[in-house]
């Protein structure tokens, strides 16, 4: 959506005039790794720029957005959790839900690598070989998209780490940088996302051990939160910054984001 298609739809709706179309402002309900990798002091200038509505972010877990959501704080939502957001708007608080991008989830862990997991592509034996081992691993234990999914992956490698719960399993109650730093003071595996470990600035000597499994793809969604439920949302900015951010230019920006090279969001929004 080009910048004259922003101004024109809120004019169209009473909601703004060229004059105060800076004054335009959204607030976003996101999961961390989208903030923490730097993605949006990349994608939001750009937006900005083009529509005149301002961004704000409120980085937390994916449960957490979620519930702010439903709280009627916030006019979007963009995390990481399929099942949850799809969960949101069938129970009224979202308007429709887009895919938006992808990465995926990798197991990092130090050289030592004492449950001999290293090299693995096949995420639950390799989860089962550190319960069987009892090596130190450290969870988020937030309700995050990640959190969600590393419960899931445990459910399925047919371990229960939450019996071990303060022993050799770890839940730090933080987001994604915090537990990697604790889990480095630990020397505990971390299941984390790619994107934050690219961008994660205090990787020591710590190293990609597990990778490369479908069950560890990462797709995130995007959704404008109901006026029907929260008629305080600012309808016509939420709707265009999620239609830019499935344009083939929103998308073209998301893909163009790198980090000493590497990409870090996969764009994959069906075909407007």
């Amino acid at each position: 959506m080009t910048a004259k298609t922003v101004r024109i739809a809120l004019l169209a709706l009473g909601l703004a005039t060229p004059a105060l179309a800076q004054e335009q402002s959204i607030l976003v309900q996101s999961t961390t790794s989208t903030a923490n990798s730097g993605l949006y002091d990349y994608l939001l200038p750009i937006f900005t720029a083009e529509s005149g509505i301002t961004v704000n972010v409120v980085a937390v877990g994916t449960g957490q957005a979620i519930k702010n959501a439903e709280n009627c704080d916030g006019d979007v939502l963009l995390v990481h959790a399929k099942p949850a957001e799809e969960k949101f708007v069938a129970d009224g608080f979202g308007t429709t839900r887009t895919d938006l991008m992808y990465n995926d989830f990798i197991i990092v862990g130090p050289p030592a690598d004492p449950a001999g997991i290293k090299g693995m592509n096949d995420v639950q034996p390799a989860l089962a070989k550190i319960a069987e081992t009892k090596a130190p691993f450290a969870s988020r234990g937030d309700d995050s998209g990640t959190h969600q999914k590393e419960v899931q992956l445990w459910s399925e490698s047919g371990a229960d780490p939450k019996a071990a719960s303060g022993e050799w399993y770890r839940e730090t109650g933080s987001g994604m940088g915090a537990t990697l730093n604790t889990g480095l003071g630990m020397g505990a595996y971390v299941l984390t996302d790619r994107a934050t470990w690219i961008s994660f600035e205090n990787k020591q000597d710590y190293e990609i051990l597990v990778e490369g499994d479908q069950d560890l793809y990462n797709q995130y969604g995007v959704i404008p939160v109901n006026p029907a439920k929260c008629p305080s949302v600012k309808t016509a900015e939420a709707q265009a910054f999620a239609d830019w951010l499935a344009s083939t230019e929103g998308q073209a920006a998301i893909a163009g984001y790198k980090i000493n090279d590497q990409q870090l969001f996969f764009p994959n929004a069906p075909k407007q």
